[in-house]
């Protein structure tokens, strides 16, 4: 069944689930949690490994499923994922549908704010629109992954994306996560963390999303300038009159508390330190990346997809000599280890006969 979702994470300052939509062949169910106070009773339906469930880019609606309603989704079919496993150059929902079946989708409620109620007939059309299509679209990219071989690739990959979560809080800088702040120094790092831990407790007070307290390449020029007084933030243009009205001599409390701070107190930004590799291990990862260009060109896939930097390193580093050996790699998948083993195997002997200095 087609399963599609809407969420109001552009509205409010904790996103959820607003409206689910499940579709057969024949006819399209729209659910709102909101309504009959959550989706308890479609757990069972979601862990139903006999059903197919068939999304279109699951990430996101994988997380927000499991993290608002604890639902875990069993027999996932990606269309998104079958496109990538295709090959397609363009993977989206609407450039897919268009080239299969020359269809256009409307979009123009994607923006609007799925939290509010009575939703407008409108867009409760709208919001079937994506899941009718996924039933006939997930057969037709099967058989094509069926016809290249693939199918068990990507079923495995399927297996995998169904058990991505949103990670849980863990009491971390909230700099940590936000753009540029690797490149500050730690009198600038503290007022940034200020600043955040001001803009999250206004965007929770007022249920609003981050952004529409303050943006945030705004945060990072008041954590380069530490303006001192009105004055100094009125300059900087960087405000809004309205914002400057409503938050302005909190931002610089804000800002003159992190420059209040003792030095020994002072936020510091975690590298990493990691040696550099090896020659051999770096003659390794030389030759893999050469070789997953060319492959992933033959197969004409994503070299991703085939197989990221981070297990290259890996498999650099334990430079496995058989095919169990690969199989205890961290992070590798079946699928890639009975897509490529016996090469990557075979690569990584033929290296070892290469001088350090001619792989790089």
């Amino acid at each position: 069944m087609g399963v599609d979702l809407e969420a109001d994470s552009m509205f409010h300052y904790q996103e959820k689930v607003c409206l689910v939509q499940i579709a057969t062949p024949r006819a399209c169910f729209l659910v709102d949690p909101l309504q009959i106070g959550g989706l308890s009773s479609l757990r069972p339906f979601f862990a139903n490994p006999d059903i197919r469930k068939v999304f279109h880019g699951s990430d996101y609606d994988i997380r927000c499923l499991y993290k608002d309603f604890s639902i875990e989704v069993k027999n996932l079919f990606d269309t998104q994922l079958a496109c990538r496993f295709l090959g397609m150059q363009f993977t989206g929902l609407d450039a897919v549908l268009n080239l299969f079946y020359n269809i256009r989708l409307e979009k123009k409620f994607q923006k609007k704010d799925w939290s509010q109620r009575p939703l407008p007939e409108e867009m409760l059309a709208y919001a079937s629109q994506d899941a009718v299509y996924l039933n006939a679209l997930s057969k037709k990219l099967e058989d094509r992954l069926i016809e290249k071989g693939r199918l068990d690739w990507f079923l495995q990959e399927c297996d995998i994306q169904s058990l991505v979560r949103t990670p849980a809080a863990n009491g971390d800088p909230r700099f940590l996560k936000f753009k540029g702040a690797g490149k500050l120094g730690r009198r600038s790092l503290a007022v940034l963390e200020s600043l955040l831990e001001f803009r999250d407790s206004v965007s929770q007070k007022i249920d609003r999303p981050l952004y529409q307290v303050i943006h945030n390449h705004v945060l990072l020029k008041l954590a380069i300038e530490k303006p001192r007084d009105m004055n100094h933030l009125k300059g900087l243009e960087v405000l809004s009159l309205k914002q400057l009205n409503r938050y302005g001599q909190q931002v610089l409390n804000a800002i003159h508390a992190a420059m209040e701070l003792d030095p020994s107190l002072l936020p510091l930004y975690p590298r990493s330190h990691e040696p550099v590799p090896e020659p051999k291990i770096s003659a390794r990862i030389a030759v893999l990346k050469k070789w997953r260009e060319s492959t992933a060109a033959y197969l004409e896939i994503e070299p991703g997809l085939l197989c990221n930097n981070a297990l290259i390193t890996a498999i650099s580093q334990k430079n496995p000599q058989n095919i169990e050996a690969l199989y205890d790699i961290e992070g590798i998948k079946p699928w890639q280890v009975q897509a490529a083993g016996n090469q990557i195997i075979a690569v990584l002997r033929d290296s070892s006969e290469i001088p350090v200095e001619q792989s790089r």
